[in-house]
């Protein structure tokens, strides 16, 4: 039988943590048979190494009959995890008839029931620590609500050189708390302390973090589908109240802001400074596709003292007109970069959406559309400016899919739009019923297809990674880059510590256009 130091009971070699056992199932010898020294329902944890040969391992019963085969003819390691259904469990190692084997059966985790406690919890955040620990010895929150009153929410405390633990927050809350546009790809839920009336959520960021979020207290809970019990967050939604920052300033309301945190370290947006530079006009038109069956107004930008015959002329095509003159102030933006001499004039046409429904049909990659824009409209626009701006001048640019379209569109006609500026671009998206081996849709149709002269400028938001193995917006953004690259395009990329957030946009439009065009 086996050869060891370890006691023996009944013919079966005991086994604590204390000892390996080492031995060899001898010719002519079937099975070795180990006793666990721990009482019924502690948690065991070994390896039996068995080398080239193959074993078959097993749990007894206390009839001594199987009631768990862990393995069946395994060589090498064999890893096992096991609750004990009695005092002093049995495996049964089995060999082949006529096969030596020599193996060695290892302890790694022997936790009686007594011992299996739960561990502590940590905190990423020390002030949220200390907190447990007060409200823990019978403290109250009172203290840590008063330095909150003194410096706002989210709590900001420092880590290392290059990242900060950012800590949401919300007081007394009944049911629950949602965050919005926190630092990740999903609605994050907050965490109740104890039962006290702390409720946080910490994340880990870096120093250079800009984010725009919103705060939904006791979401109303109901028995619905997913997606209505999703939505009902939308019945609460609204700035942090405990958050001072908050964008628009002007909104109606609460729920028509959002909370801002830029930390110290967040990159400057240029042209958002100054108030005092000279003013562009602004004026609208009608325009009606009777190939798209819809029709959407055009608004139109031009720079205080425009020269249409001026050879510095860039045109900036803009989708999502209205997001892009409410919540990025792209006139006022480039109000102060012309009059500051960063860009040369830059006029613009912001394209509206006639509806949602319109939007999402729309601006991913399709090709009708497409055709629309650069034959159709492109035109008008020029005509309506009174100027010709050749492709090498002229830039589309938009935000999620409105970078999808600005890509795909410039790809199809580089006779029109010579320059793109993509934020957070949906590259994720494919059509319906595309090959999963080819789900990145942009990504395929450009390493299949001839390298079109057109320059690239591609940004992607550190927070907006991929779900459950699905290649999110930062993922499939890099995954673009490199297919450009690898193509010779002349394509640059950044990132931002950010999420799909037009408060980070709207520095992005600018360094775009800044990288592009600037002087």
């Amino acid at each position: 039988m086996a050869r060891s130091s370890a006691a023996s009971v009944d013919g079966s070699e005991l086994l604590s943590l204390s000892n390996s056992l080492h031995g060899s199932i001898k010719l002519g010898e079937e099975t070795q048979t180990v006793t666990i020294a721990i009482e019924q329902d502690g948690y065991i944890a070994g390896e039996v190494e068995s080398g080239p040969s193959a074993i078959t391992l097993e749990l007894l019963g206390a009839d001594g009959e199987p009631i768990r085969q862990i393995a069946k003819y395994v060589t090498g390691m064999t890893r096992f995890y096991l609750v004990g259904p009695y005092d002093n469990p049995v495996l049964r190692m089995t060999a082949p008839r006529d096969v030596r084997i020599d193996y060695q059966f290892i302890l790694r985790h022997l936790v009686p029931v007594a011992d299996q406690v739960v561990p502590k919890v940590t905190y990423q955040s020390p002030s949220i620590s200390r907190q447990a620990d007060l409200i823990a010895t019978g403290g109250t929150s009172d203290g840590f609500w008063a330095a909150v009153a003194r410096n706002g929410a989210p709590m900001i405390e420092p880590l290392d050189h290059q990242n900060v633990v950012m800590t949401f927050l919300a007081r007394g809350l009944k049911r629950n708390g949602q965050i919005f546009g926190a630092p990740s790809s999903d609605i994050e839920f907050l965490e109740q302390l104890g039962q006290s009336d702390i409720w946080f959520k910490s994340f880990i960021v870096p120093n250079t973090t800009r984010l725009s979020y919103k705060i939904a207290c006791d979401v109303p809970e109901f028995d619905g589908d997913e997606q209505a019990r999703r939505l009902a967050l939308l019945a609460t939604l609204q700035a942090d109240p405990l958050n001072p920052d908050v964008w628009p300033v002007n909104a109606p309301d609460a729920y028509n802001q959002k909370s801002v945190i830029e930390l110290p370290d967040a990159p400057k947006q240029p042209g958002m400074q100054g108030t005092n530079a000279p003013v562009g006009s602004i004026d609208s038109f009608a325009f009606e596709s009777a190939t798209l069956g819809n029709q959407r107004d055009i608004t139109l930008y031009r720079p205080h003292g425009f020269d249409p015959d001026s050879p510095e002329n860039v045109l900036l095509v803009l989708f999502d007109a209205k997001e892009y003159r409410d919540e990025v102030p792209t006139p006022k933006i480039l109000d102060n970069l012309i009059a500051d001499g960063v860009l040369p004039p830059v006029s613009v046409a912001f394209i509206a959406n006639p509806d949602n429904a319109a939007r999402g049909h729309e601006l991913p990659a399709n090709p009708v559309f497409a055709g629309v824009v650069a034959g159709d409209l492109m035109p008008l626009i020029g005509k309506k400016l009174g100027v010709d701006i050749p492709a090498s001048r002229t830039v589309v640019a938009g935000s999620s899919y409105g970078g999808l379209a600005s890509v795909t569109i410039a790809l199809r006609h580089p006779d029109v739009f010579g320059s793109v500026v993509s934020m957070s671009g949906s590259f994720w998206w494919s059509p319906k019923d595309t090959p999963a081996d080819q789900n990145e849709y942009v990504s395929h149709q450009v390493a299949i297809t001839d390298a079109k002269p057109v320059r690239m400028f591609l940004t992607a938001g550190l927070f907006e990674t991929g779900r459950m193995g699905v290649a999110g917006i930062l993922e499939s953004n890099r995954h673009l880059r490199d297919v450009f690259l690898a193509k010779g395009y002349d394509v640059t990329y950044r990132e931002y510590a950010g999420g799909h957030d037009y408060l980070v946009w709207r520095g992005a439009l600018a360094d775009g256009l800044i990288h592009l065009f600037g002087r």
